[in-house]
């Protein structure tokens, strides 16, 4: 069939690098793509958000399946509209995708669900908000209610801090209309965790679990960002703990946006605290993560095409996923000054080199080339250097080393992806 992957991050270089293995991809496009797509699928200068552009395309190239990578389009009924062309897609419905979309929706929903979630307030006036914080007190979270790119949550320490993200996001609009509403939130002790599960709007089935690292600085320190690097599997699930998961969140979910009449069919992306009573709800996302989908996707032995046209046609039921037996690690390399400002159109050089490390592969984000034919930074988060290896310590070994074969001063990295894993382990 004809694939058309919309989106142009590290995950859908992922996404296309998987896909374009499988036997059932007869030509694959990719709208935007990057330097990286341009490899494994032909890119179509189309931006993710451009819903009349993207269902032209897919008549003028006769498309079969589109994969929607990004939120957005999600949020904008990209599914919606292909689905009316007669197109099949994967990926939820814009009043599914609103799970993403809004926290406050998402955090109504668990309640009315019982899913296991942190205690919470809806505010659209800030003296309500600052009022409802000293009331509780601190640590407290702050969320912004709509799509901030992994940017408008503030876990706040203190009531000055949690004041401050209210004026941020209400105030002072540093999140747009995403902040003209804010969730507050209990906050939860714990370890997070990234559950995915496939959902056809009727049956859902697990797909795996990762861990990632927000925090833009070793050791967890300074800003969240949209994901400094992440492992899979996630040692903190097992088979059981994946059960539990399934049973006590994402069924409940499943369920009730059926009843609701907005059954969700795509990739239902959990984020999860691992409590000292058990798994609770973070947040829900309604698409593959990034950057868990790099290192997912490397352990990947099912056809992954073959799932997601078979999610998007109803015909889950009864399948079963396989994985390789070993650990997969991304770092990501982000422009110096991420998640705050940072230069655009910088060299990388050195990806040829870091390509020939066994068991690594150097999925891209952020990147273009330029008339020179040469590699350049476009975004803030711009490769994700990934890697396998029988354990995660000999993934974030490799994955190092093809990080250090990469020629771009005007980059960084996080140099601790995966420590939590590799500590659990040896302290075993």
């Amino acid at each position: 069939m004809k694939v058309l992957v919309v989106g142009g991050g590290g995950r859908e270089h992922a996404l296309c690098w998987s896909i374009a293995k499988s036997p059932l991809c007869e030509k694959l496009y990719c709208a935007p793509g990057n330097a990286g797509i341009k490899a494994v699928a032909e890119c179509l200068p189309i931006a993710a958000d451009k819903i009349h552009d993207i269902i032209a395309v897919c008549h003028l190239y006769a498309i079969d399946f589109v994969v929607i990578g990004p939120e957005l389009p999600l949020t904008l009924g990209l599914a919606d509209e292909l689905r009316a062309e007669g197109i099949a897609c994967f990926g939820p419905g814009k009043l599914a995708a609103e799970i993403e979309g809004s926290k406050g929706f998402m955090k109504d929903l668990a309640a009315k669900a019982n899913v296991p979630t942190a205690g919470y307030q809806r505010f659209t006036d800030a003296t309500a908000a600052k009022d409802y914080v000293r009331a509780q007190g601190a640590p407290i979270v702050v969320k912004a209610d709509g799509l901030a790119s992994g940017k408008g949550v503030t876990v706040a320490q203190t009531i000055e801090e949690a004041l401050a993200a209210i004026d941020d996001a209400m105030i002072n609009k540093a999140f747009g209309d995403s902040g003209s509403s804010v969730v507050i939130e209990e906050y939860m002790e714990g370890e997070e965790v990234s559950f995915f599960a496939l959902c056809d709007g009727e049956v859902a089935i697990p797909f795996t679990a990762a861990q990632d690292h927000k925090a833009v600085y070793d050791g967890d320190k300074g800003p969240n960002t949209g994901g400094m690097g992440a492992y899979s599997p996630a040692p903190i699930v097992d088979a059981a703990m994946s059960d539990r998961i399934m049973n006590e969140i994402i069924n409940p979910t499943v369920k009730a946006m059926r009843d609701m009449g907005r059954p969700f069919s795509g990739i239902l992306f959990a984020g999860l605290m691992m409590t000292k009573t058990g798994p609770r709800l973070i947040e829900f996302n309604a698409r593959f993560g990034d950057p868990e989908t790099e290192c997912m996707l490397m352990r990947l032995k099912s056809d992954l095409l073959s799932l997601l046209y078979a999610c998007s046609k109803g015909m889950l039921d009864g399948i079963d996923i396989h994985w390789h037996d070993y650990a997969a690690l991304t770092v990501i390399m982000a422009a110096t000054g991420y998640p705050g400002s940072y230069k655009k159109g910088t060299a990388i050089r050195g990806l040829d080199k870091a390509a020939t490390v066994p068991n690594a592969v150097v999925f891209h984000a952020g990147t273009d080339t330029n008339e020179a034919g040469d590699v350049i930074a476009t975004g803030g988060r711009v490769l994700a250097v990934t890697a396998v290896g029988h354990t995660i310590a000999e993934a974030q070994s490799r994955a190092y080393q093809a990080v250090d074969q990469i020629d771009w001063p005007e980059g960084f990295c996080r140099r601790d992806i995966g420590w939590r894993a590799i500590e659990k382990t040896k302290a075993a």
